[in-house]
C-alpha cells in the first residue's frame, strides 16, 4: 500500500479522481482489483494534499455504481454458465465455492445482498454479474447498488479525511503524527470491513453446512 500511496501522491488531483472511479469500477464489473486499496490511498493523500475528499467520494460513487450496472448486464446476457466458465479460468478469486457462497448470500439477503456486497470484498466483486444472472429486476438492483455505493464511498473517504484533518488540527506542529494517526484510521477501516467480510463468510460456511447449495 505504501507504494501505490507513493506512486498516486505523484499524481495530479484529475487523475486521481479518475484512478478511483477506473479502478472501482473495474473491480465492481468482476474483475479483482484493489479497488478498496485505492480509495483508502486516495482518501489518505486528501488529508495532506490538494485532492478534494468530496471528488475522491463522488468517483468512488460513480465507479461503483456504473460498474456494477455495467457487471449486471453482463450478468444478465451471460448468464450463470459465464460465472462458472469465468470460475474454471480463475479458480482462485471466481471457483465454485466463491460462486456458491455468493448465491446463499442472494438466497438470504435478496436484493440487499447488493448493498451489503459492497462491504464485503467477495461480493463486492460479484454482485452485479450475479445479479444479472439471478435474472434480479434492475429497478430493486439499481436502488440497492445506488445506496450501497454512495454509502461505502463517502463513508469511507470521509471517516479517514475527519479523523486525519483532526489530527492535524491539534498536531499541526508534528504533521508526521498527523499522518501517521491518518494511516491508523485507514488501516482499521480496512481491517473492519475484512472482518466484517470473514463474519459473513463464516455464516455462509454454516449455512452451507445446513443447507446444500442449489444446482441449476
Amino acid at each position: 500500500m505504501h507504494h501505490i500511496e507513493t506512486w498516486m501522491a505523484t499524481l495530479s488531483p484529475i487523475w486521481v479522481y479518475l484512478l478511483v472511479g477506473g479502478v472501482i469500477g473495474i473491480e465492481s464489473m468482476g474483475i479483482p482489483v484493489p479497488g478498496e486499496i485505492t480509495l483508502v490511498t486516495a482518501s489518505l493523500l486528501s488529508v495532506t494534499t490538494k485532492i478534494d475528499p468530496w471528488f475522491v467520494a463522488i468517483s468512488a460513487s460513480v465507479g461503483a455504481i456504473v460498474g456494477d450496472s455495467i457487471g449486471y448486464l453482463i450478468g444478465r446476457r451471460g448468464g450463470r454458465h459465464l460465472l462458472e466458465r469465468v470460475g474454471r479460468r480463475f479458480p482462485k478469486h471466481f471457483g465454485p465455492a466463491h460462486l456458491a457462497k455468493a448465491e446463499r448470500a442472494f438466497q438470504r439477503w435478496g436484493v440487499w445482498a447488493v448493498f451489503f456486497g459492497r462491504f464485503i470484498a467477495l461480493l463486492r466483486i460479484l454482485a452485479g454479474p450475479l445479479a444479472g444472472a439471478l435474472r434480479v429486476p434492475y429497478g430493486k438492483f439499481l436502488a440497492a447498488n445506488a445506496l450501497g455505493g454512495l454509502t461505502w464511498a463517502f463513508g469511507t473517504v470521509f471517516a479517514i479525511y475527519s479523523v486525519g484533518r483532526a489530527a492535524e488540527k491539534w498536531l499541526k506542529d508534528f504533521s508526521w503524527i498527523a499522518l501517521a494517526v491518518a494511516v491508523v484510521a485507514g488501516l482499521a477501516t480496512t481491517l473492519y470491513l475484512r472482518r466484517k467480510a470473514a463474519a459473513e463468510a463464516r455464516a455462509l460456511r454454516e449455512d452451507a453446512e445446513k443447507t446444500p447449495a442449489t444446482t441449476p
